[in-house]
């Protein structure tokens, strides 16, 4: 199922038309349907913890695959489109599919690969972020989401009553500013200049610019422009996703100056079945911030943290219309955290 989302983005590129709907619908449509029918009878509760961990090569090897996957569909894309005009059903609706498989099964997996202890994985998890042209990502996300989670000083968490099309914008260039100062501070310490080839934001950049002129060189600006716009919606269903695992959490400050130790009450955790297993348990989100070195088929559902009412995909569509998301999560937020934003 975690190769679904690729699956009806080959076939949609492939046919063309009006087929190049196929994958935002099955992500907007079909699974929030079929989540909301296994919810309704109670498939979802049938599994909430494993029993011991697994540990199998095919887990990871399933992870590894999405690097070609995701390069291909790409290329394949770009080969498809350079005949189509700028405003053409082909044009948009591919920029579309390949964006949302750049952000399920690029900048998703790449984070369950930044995360990993070896160093070709982390690699790998850096390959896969080059597409979505957001490589700075592993470094905020590592060194300075997971330490500031659920505070004003995360520019990934969503305030309290904070629209998500604001919170796109704060977030883009928060991570970017967090990204630059993290690299600037872990030179400093080694009494490196940030003016230096030891910074990772330069190789970021010119791995992406030479990404960008080898689209430029094979497929013309037509390609580039594509890749361009499939990027930045990549980021923005990313920053949405941001926005629905974090929105409204707060910790507490201690009198020593110092946050609470990060818990599973401080990220929104979802099971509903079909959005997790197609988002390599993303949605256990709770427990990923708990332990962040867990391999995601190893999260469990916490059942005390707090608890989006429906899926990741139909989560975000509510997410669009701020009016209703508040009214849905607002009186969800834990009270002491609501009672935090007011003084923030």
């Amino acid at each position: 199922m975690a190769y679904s989302i690729p699956l009806t983005a080959l076939i949609g590129i492939y046919f063309g038309g009006y087929w190049l709907f196929l994958t935002p619908a099955y992500i907007f449509v079909i699974i929030p349907i079929v989540e909301w029918v296994l919810t309704t009878l109670g498939i979802d509760e049938l599994e909430t913890k494993r029993s011991e961990k697994a540990i199998h090569w095919i887990f990871d090897t399933m992870l590894y695959l999405n690097i070609p996957i995701v390069f291909g569909l790409l290329f394949f894309s770009l080969k498809k489109i350079i005949i189509h005009d700028y405003f053409s059903l082909e044009f948009i609706a591919s920029l579309i599919t390949v964006g949302l498989v750049i952000v399920s099964n690029g900048i998703n997996v790449a984070h369950e690969l930044c995360h990993r202890t070896k160093t070709f994985e982390r690699f790998l998890g850096k390959f896969l972020l080059i597409p979505s042209l957001y490589m700075h990502f592993y470094l905020e996300h590592n060194f300075g989401h997971h330490l500031n989670v659920a505070t004003k000083e995360d520019p990934v968490t969503a305030k309290y009553n904070e629209p998500i099309y604001s919170f796109w914008i704060s977030a883009i260039r928060g991570e970017l500013l967090s990204a630059i100062k993290i690299q600037k501070n872990r030179l400093s310490k080694k009494k490196i200049s940030f003016f230096s080839v030891y910074n990772d934001m330069f190789w970021y950049a010119i791995i992406q610019l030479s990404y960008l002129l080898l689209i430029l060189f094979l497929f013309t600006t037509k390609g580039l422009i594509f890749c361009l716009l499939a990027a930045l919606f990549s980021i923005l269903m990313f920053e949405s996703v941001n926005y629905i695992e974090h929105y409204g959490l707060l910790r507490k400050k201690l009198p020593s100056g110092r946050y609470e130790r990060v818990q599973q009450r401080h990220s929104w955790n979802s099971n509903h079945i079909l959005g997790r297993i197609v988002l390599y348990e993303l949605t256990r989100h709770s427990d990923h911030h708990r332990i962040a070195e867990t391999e995601y088929q190893n999260l469990s559902s916490i059942d005390d943290s707090p608890q989006l009412p429906y899926g990741y995909p139909t989560s975000i569509l509510l997410s669009f219309i701020p009016v209703i998301w508040f009214k849905l999560m607002n009186p969800r937020v834990p009270k002491d955290m609501y009672e935090l934003s007011l003084k923030n």
